[in-house]
């Protein structure tokens, strides 16, 4: 049973005729009727009676009208919840490392569930290659990720805004003083890290070691905060994040006076913010929006100010 045959049947009904119902939806009488015989043949049922020139619905005609009417409400009320951006549910699993989850991410979130209250998020955290093989195995139907940029072979990943990176450490520091920040001057440092496998850590280690530096973790945390808070007590100095962090997640600090950027040049382990999903992920409704809003906010985190010039 063809949905257009249903369609027609209720518009017959509804204007009394095949010629005018022809007149109405823009078909050959003819098509009218070819229509309304496909389903009096699958119903083995006549359903309408020509009386002279009234069509007049026969018995088995009277029994379909209400069901074909049901029938063709939810096909409409179906494209209406798909179509329309105020019918928006569902729910979608985010992925992110700390720093992004807490200085990227709230205000896209915000506003979208201020835009589509019935749409769930679910946000979990994770380091970089952890969220690829969760994007991979469909838990996550997104990732945000911070990572130097790269091309995977079966994710699509787009680079929102390329990240600058801090050396941070408390204002009294005797680095402090130091108008460029070698290597060699945080050989004998303590060093605050954060877990072992970010792309952060690794990437500052490997800087290191390049150098002849080889540094012992000498405390490992979990959290960006928790990093921030030490610095602050004058624990020693750190990057923030994977050995260094975003330089977002320390501007509210530096500015007010906490921390002190050091005159280091984060080029070697600079990292872009990206976003990924499955190439043959399914775009949802739901997801197409997210990313439609992710993009408007990423073109104003190219748009930032940071405090330092020695950063620029």
């Amino acid at each position: 049973m063809e949905l257009r045959h249903l369609f027609t049947f209720i518009t017959v009904v509804e204007v009394g005729g095949f010629t005018r119902a022809a007149n109405k939806l823009g078909y050959a009488q003819s098509s009218i009727t070819a229509q309304i015989q496909a389903l009096e043949t699958e119903l083995e049922r006549p359903l309408f009676d020509r009386l002279g020139k009234k069509t007049v619905l026969t018995a088995a005609g009277q029994r379909l009208l209400p069901y074909a009417q049901e029938i063709t409400k939810m096909h409409n009320l179906a494209i209406d919840a798909i179509r329309s951006e105020t019918a928006l549910s569902g729910t979608l699993t985010i992925g992110a490392p700390e720093s992004l989850a807490a200085f990227r991410l709230p205000d896209i979130i915000r506003e979208y569930k201020k835009r589509y209250p019935d749409v769930k998020i679910v946000l979990k955290p994770g380091v970089c290659w952890e969220l690829h093989d969760l994007i991979r195995t469909g838990e996550l139907d997104l990732a945000f990720l911070l990572q130097p940029e790269t091309e995977v072979r079966d994710l699509h990943l787009e680079t929102l805004v390329q990240e600058k990176m801090a050396l941070i450490a408390p204002p009294d520091h005797p680095l402090v003083s130091y108008k460029h920040v070698e290597p060699e001057n945080l050989k004998d440092e303590t060093i605050l890290h954060t877990e072992p496998g970010c792309t952060y850590r690794a990437l500052f280690e490997q800087h290191l070691n390049s150098h002849g530096i080889f540094s012992n973790p000498d405390l490992e945390f979990w959290s960006v905060e928790a990093i921030k808070n030490c610095v602050m007590s004058g624990l020693g100095l750190s990057f923030l994040g994977l050995s260094f962090l975003p330089l977002i997640t320390v501007q509210k600090e530096v500015r007010e006076g906490k921390l002190t950027l050091l005159a280091w040049d984060d080029r070697p382990q600079r990292l872009a913010t990206q976003i990924a999903y499955h190439k043959k992920k399914w775009l949802s409704p739901a997801l197409g929006e997210f990313l439609l809003l992710v993009e408007q906010h990423a073109a104003g985190w190219r748009q930032e100010e940071f405090l330092p010039a020695l950063y620029s």
